[in-house]
């Protein structure tokens, strides 16, 4: 098997660190306040709050394509295992502790695309889909965590041991 590409590796694990420092700003600055269906109903009269609405769906989403789709096969391949299908990777970071729950990955993910494709058609049951992404920002937060410590155990290098682990505000 030829040698993994370091850089790529190390790219990816900067990229979901931006990312996941993104995701957490925004995400503490949009629920800031009690989003519910009147608050959804009244985004187009608070198009600040409909802005930082879109840059947390769409930084819950990138990130969560950016470790499952990327990072996760690209860490397969420097551990000399070939990726697969998306959901057999997610098992496999699972099996080796870099992933609570492949389900809740999952999960997750059918959270994103109801954001995503299902935009604030049903005001309160948009806003539950918010509130239950809110908690999803834990998952990818703990499951790059997991995965900078893995890499900075096995694949130690300069390029990567500046990057710290992510923070949920409490």
């Amino acid at each position: 098997m030829s040698r993994p590409d370091e850089p790529r590796l190390h790219f990816l694990m900067d990229t979901v660190a931006r990312e996941g420092r993104h995701l957490i700003g925004t995400t503490g600055r949009l629920f800031s306040q009690v989003i519910d269906k009147a608050w959804i109903e009244n985004l187009d009269n608070e198009p600040e709050l409909a802005e930082r609405l879109d840059a947390f769906v769409a930084r819950f989403g990138r990130m969560q394509d950016t470790l499952g789709e990327k990072l996760v096969p690209e860490l397969m391949r420097h551990m000399q295992e070939t990726p697969g299908a998306v959901l057999d990777n997610l098992n496999r970071m699972e099996k080796l502790g870099l992933l609570k729950s492949a389900l809740d990955w999952v999960e997750a993910r059918n959270l994103r695309n109801r954001l995503v494709h299902e935009y604030m058609r049903d005001p309160a049951e948009f806003a539950q889909a918010l509130q239950q992404a809110r908690e999803r920002v834990a998952l990818l937060v703990d499951t790059y965590n997991r995965i900078l410590d893995y890499v900075l155990g096995h694949f130690p290098s300069d390029a990567v041991s500046h990057l710290g682990k992510l923070k949920l505000p409490t």
